[in-house]
């Protein structure tokens, strides 16, 4: 409840609102505490009302005592069951967090004369971009098994050994330690398919020689953790290792630099001109990296672009890469929590082109 009532701070004492309706999955699940409401209703004072379909109901009033809940029946029109709402508890501003072109027509023609309706997705990002202990312990324990996938990556890359069956390894090896599935497709991206930044995972046999980038990440209790290695199937090459070093300064500078109040284009900046400065700022392709939480890509977002500045409590990925069309790329990526005082790593691991 305590982050229902820091949002109704932002949102009623601070900008007037006196009703909020919370419809995306991951904003659902922050406030709730469980996953399967349609939708949320927060009045300005009192319980939340959450909605739901039948085949979610009896989950919903288990875990979800702290709140009404209110079941959509077979045939009712959502829109309408949230309106008549609106209605009975005189909300006459309602805010909400995200929802589609068609079903913001139809909250606004409903409501019409009745209540006005505004987009506020930033409120709800200024909650969940800054982790309480509780999100930070799943977290924690996310990256750990991220790290524990990584070691296994380094166990199995070899020549012969085929992409999607090095991810078969590494998912398995999270799954058996507790991870409840994988924040996103595992990346095994060999050769050079490397120089492809979401390369994904194919039936590729892994040759000698070459450039293998690792990207993968486990879920833990509904949280994500991303981390990404770059090792050699065999003897690294003297142009592999240099560029190797290269990437790995680079976040290094990065990392060093992050901490409460830092701008999180400094940073981006911080590790591009590592690479600028070393020949290679043409193959840095995207962005320094991006906040992970209940989703793989939150804010704050490391870019060149991004007017955030860090705080303690974010928890970001610091990401550089470089990818060479016809060699290969190389990235080293890990996820990393802003404290009070620089930033600590979660996903732990080795920091080395060479396989065990």
């Amino acid at each position: 409840m305590k982050r229902i009532e820091a949002l109704r701070h932002l949102a009623f004492e601070k900008k007037g609102f006196d009703g909020f309706l919370i419809t995306n999955e991951a904003n659902l699940f922050y406030f709730t505490g469980f996953p399967g409401a349609a939708c949320l209703l927060i009045p300005k004072t009192g319980k939340g009302i959450i909605y739901v379909y039948g085949v979610n109901y009896e989950q919903a009033k288990a875990e979800g005592k702290a709140f009404k809940v209110e079941l959509v029946k077979y045939g009712e029109n959502l829109l309408d069951k949230i309106v008549a709402q609106v209605r009975a508890l005189k909300i006459n501003k309602l805010a909400v967090d995200a929802v589609s072109v068609e079903n913001y027509r139809g909250l606004a023609r409903r409501l019409r004369g009745k209540a006005k309706l505004k987009i506020q997705t930033g409120m709800v990002w200024e909650l969940r971009k800054v982790k309480d202990e509780e999100e930070l312990k799943l977290m924690r324990k996310a990256a750990e098994l991220t790290s524990e996938g990584m070691k296994t990556a380094y166990e199995v890359v070899k020549p012969g050994i085929k992409e999607y069956e090095v991810a078969a390894e590494i998912e398995y090896a999270m799954r058996r330690r507790g991870s409840w599935g994988t924040s996103f497709d595992t990346i095994v991206a060999s050769g050079v398919r490397s120089a492809f930044p979401h390369g994904g995972c194919t039936e590729r046999k892994i040759r000698k020689g070459d450039l293998v980038v690792v990207d993968i990440g486990a879920v833990y209790k509904h949280y994500c953790s991303d981390m990404t290695r770059t090792m050699v199937a065999g003897k690294p090459s003297e142009k592999q290792k240099k560029i190797y070093e290269i990437v790995r300064k680079a976040q290094e500078k990065a990392f060093e630099a992050t901490k409460p109040k830092a701008k999180a284009k400094d940073l981006d900046a911080i590790a591009r001109k590592v690479i600028d400065d070393a020949g290679y700022g043409e193959y840095f392709v995207h962005s320094l990296g991006h906040g992970v939480g209940l989703e793989i890509h939150e804010q704050p977002r490391l870019s060149r672009e991004s007017k955030d500045k860090l705080t303690a409590g974010n928890v970001v990925t610091i990401e550089p890469g470089i990818y060479i069309v016809g060699f290969g790329g190389i990235r080293i990526e890990d996820t990393i929590l802003v404290r009070k005082r620089g930033a600590e790593k979660l996903t732990k691991g080795p920091y080395t082109l060479e396989t065990t």
